[in-house]
């Protein structure tokens, strides 16, 4: 029988093979950054703790850099992972403050990943963007339900913002100064920044939404004449 494979060529990894080994990666280079920082993720240090040789990183990875990629959109993987999104929540100011507090608590349990994740976005920008399409979400229910303070996408940017803002403050401080009061306090503002404690319209749907803004379209001065007009009658057709 010929032999097939004359030249004695390694046969190519099966794809499984593969991602075993890029995830073992990962998690190593994972490991030595929580433990030693940026700058213990050395190609040379991450192969030898993964039991590989340099040129095995380089071709699942390109360099360092690449490395550093995977391993912050890892990082978003695993956060979102993480969060359960109630697709009917019975409130969702509750759901927001549990958000809230998920993203915080990774932060502080994952400080070095958490700063390679949101320092430099672009190194994960379509991990990035699903997460923020997960935070979007809640915030359109909270819209939907008449409990929201201000326009959807500064919302969701007041969220994000004290959530980053509580993680990367808390690290700042030393131990015997941190107080969990703190991230309480960030978190009630946030929530009061950016939601209403009853709902705008009572009524559900587009209907009771659309009279309330109708009613109040003639306080208003922003719109121009016809603008104005032109939604008056949409209004008038989601208000029947």
């Amino acid at each position: 029988m010929a032999d097939p494979n004359p030249a004695g060529i390694a046969a190519e990894p099966s794809v499984t093979a593969r991602e075993q080994t890029r995830r073992r990666i990962i998690d190593v280079a994972i490991d030595l950054l929580e433990r030693g920082g940026r700058d213990a993720v050395t190609t040379r240090a991450v192969a030898d703790a993964a039991g590989l040789q340099p040129p095995a990183l380089y071709r699942l990875f390109s360099d360092k850099e690449g490395l550093l990629d995977a391993v912050a959109e890892h990082g978003f993987v695993r956060f979102l992972a993480a969060k359960n999104l109630d697709p009917d929540p019975q409130d969702p100011i509750k759901e927001l403050r549990v958000s809230w507090d998920a993203a915080v608590e990774f932060g502080l349990a994952n400080p070095a990943l958490y700063a390679l994740m949101y320092a430099e976005p672009a190194r994960s920008a379509v991990a990035f963007r699903a997460g923020l399409a997960h935070l979007m979400e809640r915030i359109r229910r909270l819209a939907l339900a008449g409990l929201l303070r201000v326009e959807e996408h500064l919302a969701a940017q007041i969220v994000h913002a004290t959530a980053r803002g509580a993680v990367l403050t808390w690290l700042s401080l030393p131990e015997p100064q941190r107080d969990r009061a703190l991230l309480l306090a960030l978190r009630e503002a946030m929530v009061t920044a950016v939601t209403t404690q009853e709902a705008a319209v009572q009524e559900p749907g587009p209907a009771g939404a659309a009279r309330a803004l109708r009613a109040a379209l003639p306080d208003q001065n922003v719109l121009s004449h016809a603008e104005q007009q032109l939604l008056t009658e949409w209004l008038d057709r989601l208000s029947a």
